[in-house]
C-alpha cells in the first residue's frame, strides 16, 4: 500500500472533476519534450493519444495564459522557458509531497496495525446462556461467544480452552466454594449482574404453578434446561430441599439449551411450564412465576486485564442490566460480601 498526493491543476472551478489535469502526467510530458522526444512519442508514453494530448495542453495554456512548447513545422516541439519551468516547479513539488507523504503514509500504517490487532483479535468466551450476555458480547469487538452451562464454561476456563467465563449462582455457599476454587488458579472475578430466575408459564398461568411441588401435577408438561447449566443445578437444588424425585415431574427429562428455548416450546404448545429468567417471560408475553434471586459473575485470567475489551464487556453488562427488567445492575464486591 502506498499513499500518493496528487496535484491537480483546476481548470473549471464549477466542474472540477471534468476540467482537472494531472500535474503529475503533465510533468511527464513536459519531461519527455524536453528530453527530445516528439510530442507524439511523448503523448504515446503519457498513455493519451495524440489528439487528446494536443486538446490537454490547449486547456493548459489557455487557462494559464502562457504557452508550454513551441511548435514548428518539420522541427518538433519543445518546451518554452515557462514549460522548462513549470516542469522545475512541479518536480520540486513532488519532492516535497513525497516527504510529506512518507509521514502521513507511517501514521497511517500504524493506525492500520492498531485496529488490525483489535480486529483480529478473538477471545474465547464461555458463558451460560443470557440474552444480555449475547448482547453485549456481540457489541464489543474481539469477543467469540459460545453458549455453555455454567459449570461447562468455568472447567473451560481451568483448562486454558476459554480467555473469559460467564456463570452465574443462586446461593452464599456454592459462590464461595467456586470463587476459592479460581482464586487458586490465578483467575479474577466480577460480579455483574442480579437476576431472577423462576417458572415460565403460558399467559395467565392455566394450571396456577405457584412452586415447586405443583410439578407433580401429571397434567403438566415441564421443560427442563440442560445438566451443567446453573438453571437445571437451581431446579435441582430446589428438587433436593422439597424431597421431590426428579423422575416424578412430567418432562424432567425434556431438555432446551437456552432460556429462549425453553419460552419457545411453551409458546408453541410443547410444554405448559419450564424454569427461566424474568425478562425472557416477559419479552415473550408469557407468564412469570419468581422463585430465586442469583449472580451472575465474569471470570478472566489475569492476562486479560491487560486489554480494554474485556473492561468495556463488564460495562455493556452493567448497564444493560441496569435497565431491563428483571436484572439489577452489580458494580461492587461490597454488594455481594457473603458470596465471595
Amino acid at each position: 500500500m502506498r499513499i500518493e498526493a496528487r496535484p491537480t491543476l483546476i481548470l473549471n472551478a464549477q466542474e472540477p472533476a471534468k476540467d482537472a489535469i494531472d500535474l503529475y502526467w503533465l510533468v511527464g510530458l513536459l519531461k519527455d519534450i524536453r528530453g527530445g522526444n516528439s510530442l507524439v512519442l511523448a503523448s504515446k508514453n503519457s498513455g493519451i493519444s495524440y489528439r487528446g494530448v494536443w486538446g490537454k495542453l490547449n486547456q493548459v495554456e489557455a487557462s494559464l495564459g502562457v504557452p508550454l512548447i513551441i511548435r514548428t513545422k518539420g522541427h518538433g516541439s519543445k518546451l518554452t522557458e515557462f514549460g522548462s519551468f513549470l516542469c522545475k516547479f512541479i518536480e520540486e513539488m513532488q519532492e516535497s509531497y513525497a516527504q510529506h507523504g512518507m509521514s502521513y503514509q507511517d501514521a497511517l500504517q500504524r493506525e492500520i496495525k492498531k485496529y488490525q490487532k483489535i480486529e483480529n483479535a478473538r477471545w474465547n468466551f464461555y458463558s451460560s446462556s443470557d440474552s444480555i450476555i449475547q448482547k453485549a458480547a456481540t457489541e464489543v469487538k474481539g469477543f467469540i461467544l459460545k453458549i455453555a452451562g455454567s459449570g461447562e464454561s468455568l472447567e473451560q476456563l481451568l483448562s486454558n480452552n476459554a480467555h473469559i467465563a460467564g456463570y452465574h449462582v443462586s446461593d452464599e455457599k456454592s459462590s464461595q466454594t467456586i470463587h476459592q476454587r479460581l482464586r487458586k488458579h490465578h483467575i479474577e472475578i466480577f460480579p455483574v449482574m442480579k437476576r431472577t430466575q423462576g417458572f415460565i408459564v403460558k399467559k395467565g398461568n392455566p394450571f396456577n404453578i405457584q412452586a415447586i411441588e405443583d410439578l407433580l401435577n401429571p397434567r403438566i408438561r415441564f421443560i427442563n434446561r440442560q445438566i451443567s447449566s446453573g438453571t437445571r443445578l437451581l431446579l435441582d437444588t430446589l428438587l433436593l430441599e422439597q424431597g421431590i424425585e426428579p423422575a416424578d415431574i412430567n418432562g424432567y427429562l425434556h431438555e432446551e439449551f437456552t432460556h429462549s428455548a425453553v419460552a419457545n416450546a411453551i409458546l408453541a404448545g410443547k410444554a405448559d411450564v419450564g424454569i427461566g429468567v424474568k425478562n425472557i417471560a416477559l419479552e415473550n408475553g408469557l407468564g412469570f412465576v419468581p422463585l430465586k434471586d442469583e449472580i451472575f459473575f465474569i471470570a478472566m485470567h489475569k492476562e486479560m486485564l491487560s486489554h480494554p475489551e474485556s473492561s468495556k464487556l463488564i460495562r455493556k453488562i452493567r448497564s444493560y442490566s441496569g435497565n431491563t427488567s428483571g436484572y439489577k445492575a452489580i458494580s461492587l464486591n461490597r454488594q455481594i460480601q457473603n458470596w465471595l
